[in-house]
């Protein structure tokens, strides 16, 4: 290979100490570290743009979807009680006390919380392996796919309706789970430290809108087939109720397919090129769709042929990295408070039409007939669940979004959790005299609605943005992903303990005492948010722990008294510039690839693979 020359013109050469016997000028080096530090700062002191705008939406689509497709089988968890619970259809005077078992409630309930957790930790690992971009727009296709499965099944004589609808509910859940940490690590790697928390909060804030909608379009569509109940003859009430769920699982669709081409479009972020693919120039291009009318960065395009240590993620590394307990205990804590938020947040958010119906909240009145009885108590459930999610579900995540970047993410973490403390001991020690009157109804269903607020304003939505920001690039959407996934199992174990406990000592008998063991959990959650550390207006970069001098750093000669190194080829290429004149095409061949060894830190990676193709 023929010789480079590298301009040095007005760059002091420098030497990095990797040992006292290798100290060298390394000006090409020295130029790669500056180039990254200003790309860096240019996404980090950004102002607000419409690409920003286009992320939020981008990545807030999924949410609504994702939000839309788990909340709705609140309601339709009833419905589908009506049509497959035990019972026969010929006896229709009983149609209206017909429920699923309890094995079928966990079946269908926790089907797609374990999806999402198998989802998270997958996508979060492929996102830090592949890229951002390569799997974005892989889990909206889950989705599309697993709800239209759901929309057109049919029990069979090998399996029953119930067990149909698990298995789909369940590869749904897989989509769901890998939106989490790739919208979330898109969102906070594109986005400018001033407005960081914002965009986050806005993307999640989806989530209510998702809520709100399913209950919405609940009470619509039973409200357009109110005929069916009221006048139509009863052999057609199990058909509307039928197409009724049907409907209402099959929108969920829409959301996702608008958004979808959109994720496939998107640009990588800038940090994953620069940092795991080493392509400066692809990062230049991608920040120029973020950046307008900002000076670009330039790489000479005849850089030294000289080989760098690059930083990458590897199973030794990962062990070195979080063994450092300054950064296992963050990871710890975002664990565990999305753990213990989520055993609350969807020990209600996927119940709240059994606690509704427990305190009587718009229960069908006495001597109605069976279809009548039916229509309203599914439109009273739908109306209650709209009522809450109003009341509290939407207005917490705006709030969150008002405050996260003023108030940062510990303040808002610590009071969420210590007022969901004092409102769940309150509604579960006065459970049973709150239901012993209509006025006592009224208050739990106002403190139900606070507890909504300030799960959003609270845990629910810093959870979701602190793992997004406090680790390094190679390991920030496997460690949200591992967050992510604690809460599911939290989320698990809350429906598997609300169903088999709630009717211990008779009917509903032990809501009281559930709603005391989430107060509990939310105690335990401001202890971990103290291993947790303050986020807002610093850079991803300095959140990550670890040092940015020298980021990029020469090989030292003697490989031996570094270890058998891999050697990896990168590409670096000049970024484009209206300010300089395009450089004349030229491109170099690769070296070989050394053995890897898993005993590294550290892969080489060569810089004579040099390219400025576009």
């Amino acid at each position: 290979m023929p010789d480079v020359n590298v301009s040095t013109e007005n760059i002091k050469p420098r030497s990095l100490d990797v040992g006292s016997k290798h100290k060298r000028p390394v000006p090409a080096v020295l130029r790669l570290n500056e180039d990254r530090r200003a790309l860096l700062a240019e996404i980090d002191n950004a102002k607000f743009s419409w690409f920003h705008v286009k992320v939020a939406f981008v990545s807030g689509a999924g949410f609504f979807t994702d939000a839309y497709d788990i909340f709705a089988i609140n309601i339709v968890s009833v419905m589908l009680g009506y049509l497959y619970g035990p019972g026969s259809d010929s006896d229709f005077t009983s149609l209206p006390r017909r429920n699923l078992t309890t094995g079928q409630q966990v079946a269908i309930k926790i089907a797609t919380p374990a999806g999402v957790l198998f989802g998270q930790l997958l996508f979060g690992w492929l996102g830090d392996v592949l890229g951002r971009k390569r799997i974005y727009g892989m889990e909206l296709l889950i989705i599309m796919i697993a709800t239209f499965g759901q929309v057109v099944c049919a029990p069979s004589v090998a399996v029953s309706m119930i067990g149909v609808l698990t298995f789909w509910r369940f590869v749904m859940g897989v989509g769901i789970g890998g939106d989490y940490p790739i919208s979330a690590v898109i969102s906070s790697e594109f986005s400018s430290v001033h407005i960081r928390g914002r965009v986050m909060a806005a993307v999640f804030a989806n989530q209510g809108w998702g809520q709100l909608s399913a209950t919405l379009l609940s009470f619509i569509i039973i409200s357009a087939y109110e005929h069916s109940f009221l006048v139509a003859p009863p052999s057609e009430v199990l058909r509307s109720i039928d197409q009724i769920w049907r409907i209402i699982i099959g929108l969920g669709c829409i959301p996702g397919a608008v958004a979808l081409y959109f994720r496939l479009t998107i640009p990588e972020t800038p940090r994953f090129t620069l940092d795991i693919e080493r392509n400066i120039r692809q990062a230049g291009r991608d920040l120029s769709v973020l950046l307008v009318g900002s000076n670009s960065y330039t790489v000479d395009p005849n850089a030294v042929q000289e080989r760098v240590i690059a930083r990458q993620a590897t199973t030794h590394d990962f062990r070195s990295y979080f063994g450092q307990w300054q950064n296992m205990k963050i990871l710890i804590g975002t664990s565990y408070s999305w753990f213990a938020l989520d055993i609350a947040f969807y020990g209600l958010g996927l119940n709240s039409s059994i606690i509704l119906n427990a305190i009587g909240f718009g229960s069908p009145k006495s001597g109605l007939g069976p279809a009548a009885s039916i229509y309203q108590n599914l439109h009273n459930v739908s109306l209650g669940n709209l009522i809450l999610s109003l009341a509290g579900l939407v207005p917490g995540y705006w709030a969150a979004f008002l405050f996260i970047d003023r108030w940062g993410r510990r303040p808002i973490q610590f009071m969420g959790f210590a007022v969901l403390t004092v409102l769940f001991l309150i509604m579960g020690f006065a459970y049973d005299r709150l239901n012993a009157s209509s006025g006592g109804k009224i208050v739990f269903v106002v403190l139900y609605c606070l507890a909504n607020f300030f799960q959003n304003f609270g845990p629910n939505t810093t959870t979701f943005i602190v793992p997004g920001e406090v680790f390094p690039t190679r390991y920030r959407a496997t460690a949200h992903g591992i967050s992510a996934a604690s809460g599911k199992c939290g989320a698990v174990i809350a429906q598997l303990a609300f169903q088999w406990l709630k009717d211990v000592g008779g009917t509903n008998r032990f809501l009281g005492h559930i709603l005391e063991i989430f107060a509990f959990f939310m105690l335990t959650g401001i202890m971990s948010t103290m291993l947790i550390p303050e986020t807002n207006q610093k850079t991803l970069e300095h959140l990550s722990n670890e040092s940015q001098d020298d980021f990029i750093q020469p090989v030292p000669r003697n490989d031996s008294e570094y270890g058998n190194f891999q050697s990896t080829p990168i590409r670096l290429e000049p970024l484009e510039s209206p300010n300089y004149p395009s450089s004349p095409p030229s491109s170099f061949s690769p070296h070989g690839r050394r053995k890897k060894s898993s005993a590294s830190l550290y892969h080489y990676a060569s810089m004579s693979d040099l390219s400025t193709r576009s």
